[in-house]
């Protein structure tokens, strides 16, 4: 009697195995044929692969698919992997919801969406540590605590994009807390150097304005673990406008809020993407406001470069062209 095929992760297998994989179907596109027949073209994926799977007309599971396969829902498959010119492909054998017992094999929800690799109640706690000690205005600390506790549930699991940098589960707090370190040393640097500037640099609008810079996304996107989207607001406004918004809507709640700090960190908000072809009506116009700015592309940008030098390597001095960078990036020589 053949022994069962073994439960093995999707992205573990290699081209030519077969095995039972536990799977989220994350697109179901119905297409036709030259002839006029129809089919489906369906995607699976675990958190570090994804693949498809073709069910023709005349594939035994043609009239479940269209009957009952679902976007979003999790699946144990018997598959066989291959690597194809068209990308990576599955042949299925067997096919089935997950239920509750699939938990005793090794199912484990959270393993199907990419997340920040960091603890979430440190990051939590170190953004609130860094408000509590690094900004010194009692009115502009209640304003970024109050924001930071109001949204907390929702701040724990945002991504901080939907593509290009942090786009996963808990990427919200990663970045912003990256960036809001940045933006202490950077504030704690020049303020030393230049103790002279009329204005002083503002180390408590820096730090506010780097941990609020982002903080219209909460409406920006609506979270799902897959992969958030868009809501209307974010696409009809943006997350700037949406964030110097609840600034005000918060700020109008604290008595006596000084009305030009408020003017300073709606304009580190609206100014920290730097370029109208990037988002902002406005370039920095004020120190605080470029010290955020800085330290957000900085973490962005790094970011996507780390996730480029991450990916498998093919024995090459340099990556490929596709990431959001949009150029080669060296890895070093390659013996001959």
């Amino acid at each position: 009697m053949a022994a069962e095929p073994r439960i093995v992760r999707l992205s573990e297998l290699e081209t030519g195995q077969s095995g039972d994989c536990f799977v989220i179907l994350t697109e179901k596109n119905r297409h036709t044929t030259r002839d006029g027949k129809p089919f489906y073209r369906i995607g699976f994926r675990d958190s570090a692969r994804a693949v498809t799977a073709m069910v023709w007309q005349d594939s035994a599971w043609f009239e479940e698919c269209e009957s009952q396969w679902q976007p979003d829902q999790y699946y144990k498959i018997r598959c066989r992997y291959e690597e194809t010119s068209y990308g990576p492909q599955v042949d299925i054998d067997r096919i089935r919801e997950v239920v509750e017992a699939d938990t005793a094999d090794g199912f484990d929800i959270a393993e199907f969406h990419p997340h920040t690799r960091f603890d979430i109640d440190e990051l939590e706690q170190r953004l609130r540590q860094i408000a509590q000690e690094e900004i010194s205005d009692p009115a502009l600390k209640r304003l970024v605590l109050e924001l930071l506790i109001d949204h907390a549930e929702l701040l724990r699991k945002l991504p901080a994009a939907t593509r290009n940098h942090h786009a996963y589960t808990g990427g919200y707090l990663e970045h912003v807390v990256a960036v809001t370190e940045t933006a202490v040393y950077l504030a704690d640097k020049y303020d030393t150097h230049y103790p002279n500037m009329q204005p002083r640099l503002s180390k408590s609008l820096v730090v506010a304005g780097a941990i609020l810079h982002d903080v219209g996304k909460i409406a920006e996107l609506r979270y799902r673990p897959q992969g958030s989207q868009y809501t209307a607001e974010g696409r009809l406004i943006g997350h700037i406008l949406l964030g110097r918004d609840m600034v005000r809507e918060k700020a109008a709640t604290i008595p006596d809020f000084d009305a030009e700090v408020l003017l300073r960190l709606e304009h580190i908000i609206v100014a920290h993407q730097n370029l109208p072809e990037w988002g902002s009506p406005v370039a920095p116009h004020t120190p605080e406001a470029l010290l955020v700015h800085i330290a957000d592309d900085a973490d962005a940008k790094f970011h996507m470069l780390a996730m480029a030098l991450s990916a498998p390597a093919d024995n090459s001095e340099f990556t490929d062209r596709q990431n959001p960078l949009r150029r080669t990036i060296f890895r070093g020589f390659v013996d001959e």
